[in-house]
């Protein structure tokens, strides 16, 4: 039986690929995702895909799939350094949840090195660009 994974990312990250691209590379997620599900490590895997620029859809959508999925992989954005909302909605689900950011926050703004999502997550990965999502998808293998 496959695996549930899904894959949840917030604000702006839509615009992978347009968006900063120093910092976020070029590649647009859709594409990304299309990839790493061809990999033979992850054939055994579901992978779902849902992004928001909305904080109240995340918080439903984590509400109704944390009940469904093995796993998710979360980058809540620029939530992740302001919403307890999301950070609740993680408590209350019973899915493992990986934090995962495209970008070494630490590295960046002071705001950005505060995340209210990091204590309520299984983990954390960042800083390994978009591989940062294929390592989170790894640690539901393992």
């Amino acid at each position: 039986m496959k695996k549930k994974i899904t894959i949840i990312n917030g604000p702006n990250l839509n615009l992978l690929g347009k968006r900063e691209p120093k910092i976020y590379g070029t590649k647009n997620f859709i594409d990304f995702l299309e990839q790493i599900k061809k990999k033979e490590i992850f054939l055994n895997i579901e992978i779902n895909y849902f992004q928001s620029n909305s904080e109240g859809k995340i918080i439903d959508f984590l509400q109704f799939i944390g009940f469904q999925s093995d796993g998710i992989i979360i980058n809540a954005g620029a939530y992740t350094h302001t919403s307890i909302g999301i950070a609740d909605a993680i408590k209350s689900i019973p899915a493992i949840v990986i934090e995962v950011h495209i970008s070494n926050i630490y590295s960046r703004e002071s705001f950005r090195k505060k995340s209210f999502l990091s204590t309520v997550c299984n983990g954390t990965i960042f800083g390994f660009g978009l591989k940062s999502y294929e390592l989170g998808i790894i640690s539901f293998c393992l």
